[in-house]
């Protein structure tokens, strides 16, 4: 069953090398009761480990049913150990964090078993070995003779071939010792192959074979006809001793997937449970990159909508046309071209939705006793459409206001709070002095929203009555243009100046876009956000890092647990996996944490500020919970490959 040909170990020491096993020669048949003893430093536990396949030899063949060992991958060695081997080990390696029957079920979950089957089989072979009422505690509740048994009944659970047990009694009493070589001797009566290392003469007393190892080589090997000729395997059990039969119900590739990916899962909430304080000092650096990361398009989205919300109040695609050459043009108030008959053609432009001539001017306002300078602007019945205003109360002045000259008067808040503020009721109706031209207020419009939030006082009146009785012109102080929602408004612009020039014979007049600084200023927020964004996303990756360190130092931590499940069988892909979710797990938790950092934030603000609200989005929250999927998985692989790539051996010795 087992065939070892010059089989040599050696381990690097310094400039050179240790020489444990030397060319040792070995056969062991199937159902054989075996003994391998020697002082300590003699090579039988390194012989054991090879014989397990947690180790290779250095030189020399080793076949296991004819199979050479040197030939195969990692994971078919892990199948080797999960399907044809059973470790009992002497300080047991049981995982604390399972109970009984959780660390008797390892073996079966990676050999892809059905959880009823193996719960079935759990318990019934923890019956049989006495821990019928012990099956739901955990290691540390556990007498060391119970520990023991518990890891006997983890070596059978696959229904191993050959049971390797290394020191089982070194850490018993001596009742406790008795009752495991019992164990032992009622398993090799079964069929199974035992392969007992020990230093005690006495302990090896009980095999049927006794192997002698010293400085690395076999010196004897005997049959011990005192005690190991009587009660052997009987011809029955040696026959039916093979690998066939494997105890359970397998399930199928997929089902098989899920569940090991349930055991990591397990695994990976139960190692954060047992460690909370470092798995949140873990997490704050994806809470603070992912919070950052929300808050920041939250707050540009918020920023933008503000914006746009201000360029509105000024007047949706709308088009200011002024005489001269732009703002500051000494010649411009000598520029008479721009006239009303202007405003009157434009409006007949296929791309134009209203037009409204504006002229401008201040005045000292007066009602009764309270005297104020404010501005004047002239429009036409169709400024208040095209600018967005609100009216609050009253009405705005009409066509026929215009066309007649009425002195009809829209004032704004700031105008009604200055003049009227001992007023008490409407104020429509009420007449006010703009120098000495009496103006009748037929309504009033909520402020208008600009860039600083300008506090003059406006009133607004047809622009025909300022030109006739304020001003004593006709020429315009602008033309405001509302294009059509369906139009491009560069090529409105673009239209308006060609149509105006032609009409002038000469370019005399200069256009404000709206929406042209509306992408400015939206470019400008984006600019922002995105610089904003970028030092969150380093928030990210360093809280990417220190999951990395710490996962790394988790692997450390956790060696010894991972040479076990690797002798049990796990493969791995099982190892990466289970750290590579405990990572993952760590980021996707921290995102949610993340998110919910934002959001409070957010309501704490909006709290403080009725002006101005953050707005986030669906998809920037999916897309924070993506990337700290990503972070996990990126700066997570690095631990879990190198726990994954562990040598078993050294794994179960808790070196690397």
């Amino acid at each position: 069953m087992l065939k070892l040909r010059g089989v040599g170990r050696a381990y690097p020491s310094g400039d050179g090398e240790v020489e444990v096993l030397k060319g040792v020669d070995l056969d062991i048949g199937r159902g054989e009761f075996v003994a391998i003893v020697g002082q300590s430093g003699s090579g039988k536990s390194t012989l054991m480990n090879i014989l397990g396949c947690l180790d290779r030899p250095s030189s020399g063949s080793y076949e296991v049913n004819g199979v050479e060992i040197s030939m195969l991958e990692p994971d078919d060695l892990s199948r080797l150990r999960r399907e044809h081997f059973g470790f009992i080990f002497q300080r047991y390696h049981l995982l604390p964090e399972l109970n009984a029957i959780g660390n008797v079920e390892i073996p079966a979950i990676y050999a892809g078993l059905d959880a009823s089957h193996r719960r079935e089989r759990a318990v019934s072979l923890l019956e049989r070995l006495g821990l019928g009422d012990r099956t739901t505690h955990r290691p540390g509740q556990l007498s060391g003779g119970q520990q023991q048994r518990v890891s006997i009944a983890r070596a059978l659970m696959n229904g191993a071939d050959v049971i390797l047990a290394d020191e089982p009694t070194g850490a018993l009493d001596s009742q406790s010792g008795a009752d495991v070589l019992a164990e032992l001797k009622e398993l090799h009566r079964s069929g199974k192959t035992i392969i007992l290392v020990t230093h005690d003469t006495d302990i090896a007393a009980t095999a049927e074979r006794i192997i002698e190892i010293r400085d690395g080589l076999i010196i004897s090997d005997s049959a011990n006809l005192v005690d190991g000729g009587q009660g052997g395997p009987s011809e029955e059990a040696q026959t039916s001793a093979g690998p066939s039969g494997r105890a359970g119900s397998q399930m199928n590739w997929f089902r098989s997937r899920i569940d090991r990916a349930g055991e990591a899962l397990r695994m990976a909430v139960r190692s954060m449970l047992a460690r909370k304080v470092r798995a949140l000092l873990t997490m704050l650096g994806i809470i603070i990159g992912i919070a950052s990361v929300v808050c920041v398009v939250a707050l540009g989205t918020g920023s933008q909508q503000k914006v746009l919300a201000n360029i509105s109040s000024l007047g949706t695609n709308t088009l200011e046309i002024f005489p001269g050459k732009d703002f500051g043009d000494m010649r411009s108030g000598k520029i008479t071209t721009l006239v009303v008959g202007d405003a009157d053609q434009l409006a007949r432009q296929p791309y134009v939705s209203a037009v409204t001539p504006t002229v401008s001017t201040s005045a000292t306002l007066r009602h009764g006793n309270v005297e104020a300078t404010g501005q004047i602007s002239g429009v036409g019945e169709g400024y208040f459409v095209a600018k967005g205003l609100t009216l609050q109360e009253g009405r705005f002045f009409d066509g026929s206001s215009v066309t007649s000259r009425q002195p009809d008067g829209v004032i704004d808040e700031n105008t009604r709070k200055s003049l009227f503020a001992d007023h008490i009721g409407s104020v429509i109706g009420q007449v006010i002095l703009a120098d000495n031209v009496p103006v009748r207020v037929v309504g009033v419009v909520a402020k208008q929203q600009g860039f600083g939030d300008s506090q003059n006082l406006s009133v607004y009146l047809p622009y025909t009555t300022v030109q006739t009785r304020l001003l004593g012109s006709t020429s315009l102080r602008s033309i405001t243009v509302r294009v059509s929602d369906q139009v491009d408004m560069s090529l409105a612009e673009q239209a308006v100046t060609d149509f105006l020039t032609r009409r002038h014979g000469t370019k005399d007049f200069f256009i404000l876009n709206t929406d042209d600084i509306r992408k400015t200023i939206t470019s400008t927020t984006q600019t922002l956000a995105l610089l904003i964004s970028a030092i969150a996303v380093i928030a990210l990756i360093v809280g990417g890092i220190g999951v990395m360190n710490i996962m790394l130092v988790t692997v450390s931590e956790r060696i010894s647990e991972i040479g076990v499940r690797m002798a049990v069988g796990a493969r791995q892909g099982d190892i990466l996996q289970q750290f590579l979710i405990e990572a993952v797990l760590v980021c996707l938790i921290g995102g949610i944490l993340g998110i919910g950092v934002a959001l409070a934030f957010g309501y704490a603000f909006s709290l403080l500020s009725t002006d101005f609200k953050l707005v986030y989005s669906t998809q920037s929250m999916a897309a924070a919970f993506a990337v700290s999927s990503l972070i996990g998985v990126v700066f997570g692989y690095l631990p879990a490959r190198n726990a994954a790539r562990l040598d078993p051996v050294a794994a179960l010795s808790g070196t690397r």
